[in-house]
């Protein structure tokens, strides 16, 4: 493909993109018992405005707290958009419950702490969302991945300004820059309620952010927060691997597991590759060797790639499976990954520290075999 056939390409995928109709929030009926409910506490750096939060940068963090009801008729993985042409449906839709606006950052520091004590736990699980998101995109999809990877530890999300177009790229990289600041105090926050272990999970963009936010707390020696940091997973990261590993450098330790969901069939990081001039994002690396000095794992998905194979993890049964083990802070998470390949069976290679597990699916979804 010339590079002008892939400029045409990337951009002819995002005009598509930008004609599809796009989720926001919408306020559950009064009868609302079939929906289960999910809190999601948000830090962004989103600024609000007259309808919400937009896509704006501002310079002051603010807090909230959204209550979203999961509707029991759907599959893993699917975030149901009530249309615009019927009435909202708690069967079928994902609907907002409540939404909470903290006026200060004690006021949510503390409500973060109660929700910790009244689950008995002190774990947190921080998500990032990727390139191209609105508000509610972010939030509905963070309940949606917490519910159905039945998570232990409150959910919490990081909504940095992306501007929720699909000819928005460049302003997204801008602003995945600027919400370094945002980011880091919001991992202040959720340590100051008493978290002890912290999870982050990212996808895309935010995985690009997620790794400037470690290197700028590791220069600022901002070792408190980044001590509870008990594991990293990127998702399908828009990252140059190049800047990969001076980011890594930088940090000296990553926090460990750092696993890596990618896949060399994710079309939106080939296109992302192509404009960047570069041949690879580290979201769809196809030689671990690149990686290879670095204590990483990284889960080859491309056999369970669906539409551009941008979000595997999230949108397939097997994966969310795969993941939720990841993510569970108990000793499956802590152990090996030739022990953790056992929750969803691949070919195993390492490469100095690196590991590299290349996932293969068989007759059905959930099930697998060694290829």
């Amino acid at each position: 493909m010339t590079g002008v056939t892939s400029r045409a390409a990337f951009f002819g995928l995002l005009l598509l993109m930008a004609c599809a109709p796009r989720g926001d929030f919408t306020a559950a009926p009064k009868d609302r018992s079939s929906l289960a409910p999910e809190t999601i506490f948000v830090g962004t750096s989103r600024q609000m405005g007259n309808d919400g939060f937009s896509r704006e940068r501002s310079d002051t963090t603010s807090f909230v707290r959204y209550d979203i009801g999961i509707p029991p008729e759907r599959e893993p993985g699917e975030v149901n958009w009530p249309p615009s042409t019927r009435k909202p449906d708690t069967n079928r839709d994902f609907l907002t419950l409540n939404e909470t606006r903290f006026a200060k950052a004690g006021d949510f520091r503390k409500a973060l702490h109660d929700a910790m004590d009244l689950r008995g736990q002190k774990n947190a699980v921080i998500y990032v969302h990727g390139f191209n998101n609105t508000m509610a995109e972010g939030v509905y999809r963070v309940a949606q991945m917490h519910h159905d990877l039945k998570v232990p530890g409150v959910a919490i999300h990081y909504a940095w300004p992306s501007r929720g177009s699909a000819l928005g790229y460049v302003y997204d990289r801008d602003s995945a820059l600027f919400g370094r600041s945002g980011f880091e105090q919001l991992l202040n926050e959720v340590i100051a309620s008493g978290a002890k272990e912290v999870i982050i999970v990212a996808h895309s963009m935010g995985g690009a952010l997620t790794m400037e936010t470690l290197r700028q707390m590791a220069l600022r020696g901002n070792t408190r927060s980044l001590s509870r940091i008990k594991g990293i997973v990127l998702i399908s990261p828009d990252l140059d691997v190049d800047v990969f590993r001076s980011q890594a450098k930088d940090i000296g330790v990553l926090p460990q597991p750092f696993v890596i969901f990618g896949s060399s069939r994710d079309r939106m990081l080939g296109l992302s590759a192509t404009l960047s001039g570069a041949q690879e994002r580290l979201g769809n690396l196809e030689d671990l060797t690149k990686v290879a000095d670095l204590k990483v794992t990284y889960y080859d998905t491309a056999a369970f790639s669906v539409g551009d194979g941008h979000f595997n993890a999230s949108a397939s049964p097997a994966l969310l499976a795969l993941l939720g083990g990841i993510l569970g802070i108990d000793l499956a998470f802590r152990s090996d990954a030739r022990a953790r390949v056992g929750l969803l069976q691949g070919l195993v290679l390492t490469v100095r520290n690196a590991t590299e597990i290349v996932l293969a699916p068989v007759e059905a979804i959930g099930e697998a075999r060694v290829r």
